[in-house]
């Protein structure tokens, strides 16, 4: 099936510049929206958003605030700006609400890998009425990573522990030349700043069951999936703890897949073809059981 991929501009509500991008076919089934992570962009997803569109999904995506061309041509790679992390997740949903009103009475998915799934939980107890479900990629519970952070944790040291290492990423995937293009790629591999880092940090709080029970609907379908060999979720340790929190905050249809081997981006693994079929076909059951919303 065909698509066509389109970039647009939006305006965040403090007046920055959202870079954003839409691929579509013949078929709209669905709108899925992708939060990528960090020191990376959206562009990297076109293979998914094709799996999407090809399965009869419209897809969307944005830039980060610190990502992306622009970011990169006004030398600000890595800088969230006065606003940190909770402007970030207010992008998220701004273009939540644009396409819910260009598609509207449309499901909207909204899938968050990494540090996009860092956002799509706090998005989650303040947008997520927006939402006919949720997915959280490479994803962890964010208090214990950041523990871990602060006792000095660094995805470096996993990597290390890794057989026969090549390059300071292959903790990203067991495919070289995932990791080859990554390194080639003049918008990946660089970091956040430290005050970037810590703002994701700053309201946890929110992040407890006792918050979410109060702020999430029950009925929210989530699905969280990693790879067994991911350091971001220190090979799942910190992975199993996230999704009790969403079964005790009473969301009564979260599902959860640990992909044996795989590293952090499942999504661009030897076993990316299974990834991608399990996603699906979570999202067609989830699209199937959809009520008609709003714009």
């Amino acid at each position: 099936m065909p698509s066509t991929e389109t970039h647009f501009d939006l305006t965040s509500n403090d007046g920055i510049a959202i870079e954003a991008h839409r691929w579509q076919g013949p078929t709209q089934r669905a709108v899925i929206q992708l939060a990528h992570g960090m020191g990376e962009h959206s562009l990297r997803y076109r293979h998914l958003a094709q799996a999407l569109v090809e399965a009869g999904y419209v897809v969307y995506a944005n830039e980060h605030r610190g990502h992306g061309k622009g970011a990169a041509a006004r030398g600000e790679l890595g800088e969230f700006g006065p606003r940190a992390f909770a402007g970030l997740v207010d992008d998220m949903a701004l273009l939540s609400r644009h396409v819910r009103g260009v598609h509207p009475g449309l499901p909207l998915i909204l899938l968050g890998h990494s540090m996009g799934s860092f956002a799509t939980q706090y998005y989650l107890v303040e947008h997520g009425a927006l939402l006919a479900g949720a997915v959280l990629s490479g994803t962890s519970a964010l208090d214990l990573l950041g523990t871990a952070l602060q006792s000095g944790f660094k995805l470096e040291d996993m990597n290390a522990a890794l057989p026969d290492v090549r390059t300071p990423f292959d903790w990203l995937s067991r495919d070289p030349a995932q990791v080859d293009a990554y390194i080639a790629d003049p918008l990946c591999g660089f970091t956040v700043s430290a005050e970037g880092l810590g703002s994701m940090f700053a309201k946890l709080a929110d992040l407890t069951p006792e918050a979410m029970r109060q702020r999430i609907r029950p009925d929210l379908p989530l699905y969280l999936f990693i790879g067994d060999q991911d350091p971001v979720s220190n090979k799942a340790e910190w992975f199993y703890p996230l999704v009790q929190r969403y079964r005790e905050a009473g969301l009564r249809d979260v599902s959860s897949h640990v992909f044996g081997g795989a590293r952090h981006e499942t999504l661009n693994e030897v076993n990316r073809d299974e990834v991608v079929a399990v996603l699906l076909a979570w999202i067609a059951r989830v699209v199937s059981e959809a009520r008609p919303t709003k714009p």
